[in-house]
């Protein structure tokens, strides 16, 4: 039974300083499931209490035991990959196989790949006679959104661990239940006392209290641009770092002469993909304007069968939204879109035919989008497409780099050549050329307001880690 009234703290579950919780809700169903703890800013100090005294020997472990650490963990976790999935499913809406296979799977990827860098990784690096020494950064502050639960989770607590950080993890309060299963694999594998903590609880509270805390050196967050700019400004005054992972409106390019069906079938499937709530996600297709009556067409086909219903029910596409706050967003959003003059292809407002209950979505798809309409400028965090049309190329790369926004964008050409010429002019930390998905050995963070810092392989690794020069180590 998952312990969810308690938090994970110095190797111990302990009861929350104040007892306060609040329910989490079935997006499916609308029902609450069960009621999960709350902790505040004496939790967070008894965290980094335990943390802080960590750090003085795991700092100091060597790399052998660290990956043999991992490789428990790595053990441990494949054994709840399942108790994984469905947790996921029921407290976010993803689809159960999705759920099993990519969101779980995440987690796994992480952590694996982090144990192969980690095995052939160079802490030490001579420069002249100096020695450069990368060293763990200290004690780091985990805050993880909602829509990619243990992607997000194992992406930083993998080469946190791998670096020889402690740490202290909030999760989302809407998808504790992966974290705490997390939490119990960590402790199975027998992380030492300290290295590992989680406190659950709100981000105006718990966030907050981490952000500001003087005893954590690196706050790690995941979750809206909005968000991320608090907690900048809460870890200022005590010049930690900050790495962050915020919003996206990624451009997805679509040039002339490219295989239209498969490029506008493949980019609709991906937005729509864990009901649009990922931060990468493809959400504004770009296409010669000459061709968006056969875009239009191929996509609405593709919004047709793609089938909105119940996370374990035979044929679902896509599950609902995650709560009603996101619904109520995202319904405006899309009135906006009709009210700003878009054409509606498929979907629109309410709940799909059949569906009665639930923060279900309509998959839906606006064409004859124009790049100052709300839709194409604000992320809609659903399963919402805008199709632009562009005069040429250069006026799609002009429209694809009008946001603020920069974390990922898609290229699909004639030729593997006339995607990589457009992909190296868009201003973004992550760009997927001819469909080919992105590689878990390379870096993943963004550009402008979708963050800094990367995460994933050895790039995740060295944002844990310090860089200190001494002069002489190498001296004749």
């Amino acid at each position: 039974m998952v312990n969810r009234m308690q938090f994970y703290i110095d190797g111990a579950w302990v009861d929350p300083a104040v007892k306060k919780s609040t329910a989490v809700v079935n997006p499916a169903t609308e029902e609450a499931m069960y009621e999960v703890a709350l902790g505040s800013k004496a939790d967070v100090d008894k965290a980094v209490a335990a943390a802080k005294r960590a750090f003085a020997t795991f700092s100091q472990t060597s790399r052998e035991e660290r990956v043999a650490l991992l490789t428990k963990v790595i053990e441990i976790y494949k054994g709840r990959l399942k108790e994984i999935g469905a947790a996921v499913s029921d407290e976010m809406g993803a689809p159960l196989p999705m759920a099993e296979k990519l969101q779980a799977g995440a987690g796994l990827g992480h952590l694996m790949t982090t144990l192969d860098v980690l095995k052939n990784y160079h802490f030490e690096e001579p420069v002249g006679t100096a020695m450069v020494l990368r060293e763990p950064i200290g004690v780091v502050g985990m805050i993880t959104p909602w829509n990619w639960p243990l992607n997000q989770i194992a992406c930083k607590v993998a080469p946190a661990l791998a670096a020889g950080c402690t740490m202290i993890l909030k999760p989302s309060e809407f998808t504790p239940t992966s974290a705490l299963i997390f939490a119990e694999i960590l402790h199975e594998a027998g992380v030492p006392k300290g290295v590992f903590n989680l406190v659950n609880g709100l981000g105006p509270e718990v966030g907050a209290a981490m952000s500001e805390h003087p005893d954590i050196d690196m706050i790690s967050f995941t979750g809206s641009t909005r968000a991320g700019i608090d907690v900048a400004k809460r870890a200022a005054p005590t010049v930690k770092r900050v790495s962050q992972e915020l919003g996206g409106k990624s451009p997805n390019v679509i040039l002339e002469g490219a295989d239209l069906t498969k490029a506008v079938t493949g980019g609709v499937m991906h937005m729509f993909n864990n009901s649009g709530q990922s931060c990468n996600a493809p959400s504004r297709m770009i296409v010669p304007l000459s061709k968006m009556k056969e875009v239009a067409a191929i996509a609405k086909a593709v919004a047709d069968k793609t089938k909105a219903g119940d996370p374990r029910g035979e044929g679902t596409t896509i599950g609902p939204v995650v709560n009603r706050g996101q619904w109520d967003k995202i319904q405006a959003l899309i009135k906006k879109g009709i009210d700003e003059g878009a054409t509606l292809v498929a979907g629109g407002p309410g709940l799909p035919e059949g569906v009665n209950k639930g923060f279900y979505v309509r998959p839906t798809i606006f064409a004859d989008v124009t790049p100052e309409m709300t839709i194409a400028r604000e992320e809609i965090f659903g399963p919402v497409l805008t199709i632009l049309g562009a005069k040429n190329e250069a006026d799609a790369v002009q429209i694809a780099n009008d946001t603020p926004y920069g974390l990922a964008g898609y290229v699909s050409g004639a030729t593997v050549e006339d995607a990589k010429r457009v992909g190296r002019q868009i201003r973004a930390g992550n760009v997927n050329l001819q469909g080919v998905p992105n590689d878990r050995t390379a870096p993943f963070g963004g550009y402008k307001q979708s963050g800094n810092g990367r995460e994933w392989g050895k790039y995740g690794l060295e944002d844990f880690l310090e860089v200190k020069a001494v002069a002489g180590f190498n001296a004749a």
